[in-house]
């Protein structure tokens, strides 16, 4: 920082300075390490603090054209589904609450529908990024080996799958493990303030900032394979966190996600940038 002098004024501005760089170091050291929940108050203060300070949320926001082409795959119906509970905590999530019998079937569906309509010729492959949770987990794999079956090329070896945190369910908080009616409740408070954590949840920002800066991270990740052609990247995830990053390719506000159509179990949804040329 240039030296100059204002007396008092000037040591008050460096001390700002300093406390925002120490908060963006320290959500960004924490977010690598943990992308969420550190039990949690410290870290979603952290996130939406430096997340509002610098209006970042949204990476896409000023992206006009995007190279590959993606689409959104909710898992299917899964034994939290059944059950009618949240499942949002990692330490649960990752091991417990996969896929039904029903919700098995479903993905099978959708991956069908999904070979039927692709065009060989017009793209490079799939890229399939899945939430390391275990209902979306389990939908990736039976997804991809639909495609494998159908001889659509797989980016990632050996199961054509990249388990990425960043599509982690949103954290919900006081809420986890308990009815699924709570969701309306953290809902009500969404579409008034996108930095909310009431309930010690996560704020809708921070999923839109962890989302959005995957689908750059992943644009840059393709663009070094060999090859032009843009690839289908099919990102398994949840759906409040894939509502919530289609408001960022659609470049709306985030509290508004609730007002998207409703994205089903096991349904296939394309994102397109809002403003792109086709």
């Amino acid at each position: 920082m240039s030296s100059v002098s204002f007396g008092p004024i000037a040591v008050t501005v460096t001390y700002v300075f300093t406390y925002i760089q120490c908060l963006l170091h320290f959500h960004f050291a924490v977010y690598s390490l943990h992308p969420y929940p550190l039990s949690s108050t410290i870290y979603l203060l952290s996130i939406s603090a430096s997340v509002s300070l610098f209006n970042i949320m949204n990476q896409l926001k000023d992206i006009t054209q995007l190279h590959n082409r993606f689409y959104g795959l909710r898992h299917g119906q899964s034994l939290a589904n059944v059950a009618k509970i949240i499942s949002s905590d990692p330490k649960i999530s990752t091991v417990e609450h996969g896929l039904s019998e029903l919700g098995k079937q479903q993905v099978l569906k959708s991956a069908m529908s999904f070979c039927s309509s692709y065009e060989m010729s017009d793209y490079g492959g799939v890229a399939i990024y899945s939430s390391d949770f275990t209902r979306a987990r389990e939908t990736a794999e039976i997804f991809a080996a639909e495609l494998r079956k159908a001889k659509i090329p797989l980016i990632h070896v050996p199961n054509g799958i990249q388990l990425e945190t960043r599509l982690r369910e949103r954290y919900f908080g006081d809420f986890n493990g308990k009815s699924d009616k709570h969701y309306h409740d953290v809902w009500k408070f969404d579409c008034d303030d996108a930095d909310h954590t009431e309930f010690n949840v996560e704020s809708v920002n921070s999923v839109v900032h962890r989302t959005s800066r995957l689908i750059l991270d992943i644009e840059k990740e393709l663009s070094l394979l060999n090859g032009e052609k843009p690839y289908q990247v099919i990102l398994v995830a949840h759906g409040d966190v894939l509502q919530i990053l289609q408001t960022a390719f659609l470049k709306k506000e985030s509290r508004l996600h609730r007002s998207l159509e409703h994205l089903e179990t096991a349904t296939v949804r394309e994102f397109i940038l809002e403003g792109t040329v086709l």
